[in-house]
């Protein structure tokens, strides 16, 4: 799997500058991005893109539409596979409710509905799995939605050159230390406790998705102002087969910047070490994406070091088999 993600800057400059059609839907006032797991997270991350708009935006994981939906709603369905259950679910109800829609798949049931149905559609083929084709899809619906969209060409392009420099850090042909996911990796041998600000939660949930199928760890993940009108309580019973990992972001809130000094003082009262993952410096995408590159990449090495292969997910088939 190293392999695709060392070549995740190219894909991402292909995708982006490949010859997709770019919509022409016209009054939009509701967004509503359907997907699970890998296509989950690309609805998490245009949302977290859209929250400058005053567009109201849905990330839907599971069967239903919200109620709120109407004919100026835009329904983006995204499957890998074209065969999630739950997105097609969403696609129907979209159907039946007038709504517009767009597609986005390599392939199965999602496409010959759209077919049928006369559906404007997306065809992107996927990697070795939907984990690691995020990158070519996110930087082709970019492509393709950008009429909608509140972030510059430029902005798109900006964070592409990050990518590159991220993996030039990553990458497994630096396995130094100076080397941020191998650093992280290592550092993993506890259940790690996430904590991370608004507006980055997307890598954060992606970060558990990876964690959890690549390196077949627990983890878990919680909103950092959240955590301390709760969670914080728990590290009252510590144990030390957890570890907390801060991923703070270079523009924080002022007082998200506050509630990270008092979480990192208490912390240090109670001899908890952490571990500190900051974002690069730039647009909400260039951070959002190079966090979950460094992100990724470190649950690759962490596989490894669990002497786990990160590609196959025996568990989901099981759970796909009998629901």
């Amino acid at each position: 799997m190293h392999i695709i993600y060392n070549k995740w800057p190219k894909i991402a400059k292909e995708s982006y500058e490949s010859k997709q059609k770019i919509i022409e839907f016209k009054k939009i006032n509701h967004i509503v991005f359907s997907g699970m797991g890998g296509s989950g997270t690309l609805g998490d991350i245009f949302s977290a893109i859209f929250s400058c708009t005053n567009i109201q935006i849905d990330v839907i994981k599971g069967y239903n539409l919200p109620k709120t939906v109407s004919k100026n709603t835009l329904v983006i369905s995204t499957s890998v596979s074209g065969n999630t259950i739950e997105t097609i679910s969403v696609l129907k109800d979209a159907i039946k409710k007038n709504c517009k829609i767009i597609s986005f798949s390599s392939g199965g049931k999602i496409i010959n509905m759209c077919n049928k149905n006369k559906i404007e559609y997306r065809i992107i083929p996927k990697s070795i799995n939907p984990r690691t084709s995020l990158v070519e899809y996110l930087y082709s619906m970019l492509k393709v939605l950008q009429p909608i969209l509140p972030i510059t060409k430029k902005e798109v392009k900006d964070s592409i050159i990050e990518l590159e420099k991220t993996m030039n850090n990553i990458s497994s042909k630096n396995l130094h230390s100076n080397n941020l996911s191998l650093k992280l990796a290592k550092s993993m041998s506890k259940i790690p406790v996430v904590y991370f600000p608004d507006g980055l939660g997307a890598a954060a949930v992606r970060f558990k998705n990876s964690l959890q199928e690549n390196s077949k760890m627990h983890i878990i993940i919680e909103d950092v102002i959240e955590v301390c009108h709760n969670g914080i309580v728990s590290w009252e019973n510590y144990s030390k087969d957890i570890r907390p990992i801060l991923i703070q972001g270079k523009n924080d809130n002022k007082k998200t910047k506050k509630h990270w000094l008092v979480l990192k003082e208490f912390f240090a009262t109670k001899k908890i070490k952490y571990e500190e993952v900051n974002s690069i410096d730039g647009n909400i995408l260039s951070k959002i994406i190079n966090l979950i590159y460094l992100l990724d990449y470190a649950t690759i090495y962490r596989a490894i070091i669990n002497q786990k292969d990160p590609s196959p997910v025996i568990s989901i088939d099981f759970i796909k088999k009998r629901v």
